[in-house]
């Protein structure tokens, strides 16, 4: 059996995903064989497994941390918010088909023998494995049946971490809090606890510290700094969404109610004379220099949204100075329809953007696939970006076929990876951007029409980027947390 750690935290947006892919970093610096598990993840930002199957986005940089393939049994259960109080619900990699709340609510333990194969095969290859829960353990009315906190943690005898965020206030009533709602087994996991987001001098937390072991019978096992890393974090509460700068070059990327898969522009967060915003109104948007129409888990309704609030006639008549550029939902809205004859998202047909010779027909099939090559030939100011290799993955649902016939037959659906010109272009590929070319030459395109000139000597590959950010999380982690304690309780896990 692998040992097994749990990391909980009182709250969504407690910092639970980081310090799991930390943990997961620490442990594969020191010898071991680590690898992350989330029974139930609900989120928008979602990857594709090497064998074309889907997990969320965290579990996948979890994986990355931990230096493993990220794989579906890492994360067997997954929610994508589809509309009010209704979710997609994904099991092993899989689309099993759409439920409310109250329907999930009632029927989620019929996944619990798919929880434990999950697990058990991540065995097979770990020796130890960092599982993050969700939300909090505390929620009373979703303590009955759960399968993702201490249901969980009680389903694999794990022991736990229980992080409350300081950032936010009140962690003393968030952590004692939380321990006075568990019950007393649940309370028996607990065997340390960390105030996350610190900022400050660290010897003023000390009595309260002090206090909080005395009061909660349980130790801290550290005090985490809040950390400026520029790590993926949860879609529905990241910090990203509330940059506002505007540096010598703008790019705006449209924040739409159901915005998924944003992470595909982090990368630009790498040049300085970049900005990168997140709008979601015309007076937001102003006068950029690029547009990113992202992903959507609901293309026909966020497409709606933008109509009604005046984004996209903005968006359109912006296109006739400045590019803009559509990934996967982005790249569907941009063509002439979206039909949903199978009722996918909200059925009936839609009339799209127009600024594509495409139009897509929505489908129950979803494609899921990894991809890698370079970008085809590309006419319009864009056209730099041609023959820069990518290495990304789909995942959509829906063809989407030519509509002119000058090119290729009206359903033909062999497209290039990056369709279009002038200044509209689209692809269903999901890291387009994170090769060093690729996002070098697209910043060189918008700097050169700003008459400016970039510094340095450009970003690095996003990989090896993304392993310098691991390498410095743990080194944070190893300097905040009480790693002997934390192997202390590894060791006397699951004796039995």
């Amino acid at each position: 059996m692998a040992k097994v750690i749990m990391v909980q935290g009182t709250m969504s947006g407690a910092g639970k995903s980081l310090l799991t892919a930390g943990l997961c970093r620490i442990f594969r610096q020191d010898g071991y064989r680590p690898a992350p598990f989330k029974s139930q993840n609900m989120s928008l930002n979602s990857f594709v497994t090497k064998e074309g199957l889907e997990i969320g986005r965290a579990q996948a940089m979890q994986a990355e941390a931990a230096g493993t393939a990220p794989r579906v049994c890492m994360n067997p259960i997954l929610l994508k918010p589809a509309g009010h109080m209704c979710s997609q619900v994904i099991v092993n990699g899989e689309v099993l088909g759409n439920m409310s709340a109250r329907e999930y609510f009632a029927w989620k333990t019929h996944l619990i023998p798919d929880i434990k194969r999950a697990f058990r095969e991540l065995e097979e290859t770990a020796d130890i494995i960092v599982i993050e829960g969700a939300g909090s353990p505390a929620e009373i009315n979703l303590k009955h049946n759960d399968i993702v906190n201490m249901g969980l943690a009680q389903m694999v005898d794990a022991p736990v971490l229980l992080v409350g965020d300081i950032d936010r206030g009140g962690v003393f009533a968030q952590l004692l809090g939380t321990l006075m709602l568990l019950e007393e087994h649940e309370r028996k996991r607990v065997r340390g606890l960390v105030v996350n987001k610190f900022r400050g001098d660290r010897t003023i937390l000390d009595p309260g510290v002090e206090m909080l072991e005395e009061k909660g019978g349980i130790p801290v096992a550290g005090v985490v700094p809040y950390m400026e890393l520029a790590l993926e974090d949860e879609d529905s509460l990241t910090e990203r969404f509330e940059k506002k700068r505007v540096g010598p070059i703008d790019i705006a990327v449209i924040r739409y109610p159901r915005i998924s898969n944003f992470t595909d522009y982090d990368v630009f967060e790498q040049i300085p004379e970049v900005s990168l915003r997140y709008v979601s109104s015309v007076e937001e948007l102003k006068e950029p220099d690029l547009i990113f129409l992202p992903g959507s888990k609901n293309t026909m309704g966020d497409l709606k949204w933008m109509r009604r609030n005046g984004l996209e006639a903005a968006v359109r008549e912006l296109a006739g100075e400045i590019p803009v550029f559509g990934i996967c939902g982005g790249y569907q809205m941009m063509g002439e329809r979206v039909s949903d004859p199978d009722g996918v998202e909200e059925g009936g047909s839609l009339r799209g953007m127009g600024m594509l010779p495409v139009a897509t027909v929505l489908g129950r099939q979803k494609q899921r696939c990894q991809t890698e090559g370079v970008i085809n030939e590309l006419k319009g100011p864009l056209s730099a970006l041609s023959g820069c290799p990518f290495r990304g993955y789909e995942i959509h649902m829906g063809r989407t076929c030519r509509t002119d016939e000058k090119e290729a037959a009206p359903g033909e659906e062999d497209f290039p990876v990056v369709w279009g010109g002038k200044n509209a272009y689209g692809s269903y590929v999901h890291g387009l951007f994170d090769q060093s070319e690729a996002v070098a030459a697209l910043a060189g395109i918008l700097a050169e029409r700003k008459g400016i000139r970039l510094s340095g000597t450009g970003p690095e590959d996003r990989r090896i980027w993304k392993e310098r950010q691991y390498d410095k999380l743990a080194d944070i982690l190893r300097d905040s947390l009480d790693m002997e304690r934390i192997y202390g309780i590894l060791r006397e896990a699951r004796l039995e």
